[in-house]
């Protein structure tokens, strides 16, 4: 089995700078929680839809580590600067990459970003998403020996007046020590992500266990169902310390394929 530095470096890949004070403000907020302190939402809420919440319920999307194969100039290779990152269909390659195609269940990822200041009730129009996965063997284009002549399952998308993005892409695949999840990165703007510059807020989307394991019983996934079966959302690294906000709503079949909605509060 091919081994991933991911299965190393994914809870520390920015440095004690950034994870320290991610985990002390996680930490201090389930303390005042068991004291009985009323804590104001932080932000990121799931509907069927994707369509935001109401006030009461708005959080914001917790910060998460962007792991070691972001692709956006912080870790090497920066592809939002490329010729055709902007796009909807995140399943084939683009530019100067080898061209190839990720393979797998299909899936089609809407995300909504909505004004956690405003309740969750204001739509962000004009923002920009950054969304990047595993292909369905746990490879991470760009990075992974393999793919590195590849640069697919990532792109970017401007929001509509709905505050939405639709990626079509493939279901991920599970590999050693992480839950199955979708990395993103949310921008004040489109320019702002083609430029790699002031990222509003990076979180991972997570997926539901009774979804990965229908995928992960079809030809193509054999590696996920040892994996999937030796981690819990609860033990995961990232989303053990709470997945309320990053749980995806899902629906559909293997064959016909899933669709994925998260509303993400900023």
């Amino acid at each position: 089995m091919r081994r991933h530095d991911d299965d190393e470096v994914h809870e520390h890949d920015r440095g004690l700078s950034h994870d320290l004070p991610v985990l002390a403000r996680r930490r201090m907020i389930r303390l005042l929680a068991g004291a009985g302190v009323a804590l104001v939402p932080l932000a990121g809420c799931t509907s069927e839809d994707g369509s935001s919440s109401s006030a009461a319920d708005c959080a914001a999307v917790p910060e998460e580590t962007a792991g070691p194969y972001p692709g956006d100039g912080s870790n090497g290779v920066n592809v939002l600067k490329e010729s055709g990152v902007v796009r909807d269909d995140i399943t084939r390659s683009f530019g100067d990459s080898a061209g190839g195609t990720a393979e797998g269940v299909p899936l089609t990822l809407t995300l909504t970003v909505v004004d956690a200041d405003s309740g969750c009730g204001t739509p962000r129009k004009g923002a920009a998403v950054y969304v990047w996965q595993c292909d369905r063997e746990g490879g991470y284009s760009l990075y992974t020996e393999g793919v590195t002549d590849e640069n697919y399952l990532r792109g970017v998308q401007e929001t509509d007046a709905r505050g939405r993005v639709t990626f079509t892409s493939v279901f991920p695949g599970c590999y050693p020590g992480r839950w199955p999840h979708v990395h993103f990165e949310v921008y004040g703007s489109l320019t702002d992500a083609t430029t790699a510059t002031a990222i509003t807020s990076t979180s991972q989307l997570a997926l539901p266990k009774e979804v990965c394991d229908a995928v992960y019983a079809t030809e193509g996934y054999e590696r996920s169902v040892d994996n999937l079966g030796r981690l819990s959302l609860e033990s995961d690294s990232v989303f053990r310390d709470g997945h309320d906000q990053q749980l995806a709503a899902v629906t559909g079949s293997v064959e016909e394929g899933y669709k994925a909605s998260l509303t993400i509060a900023v």
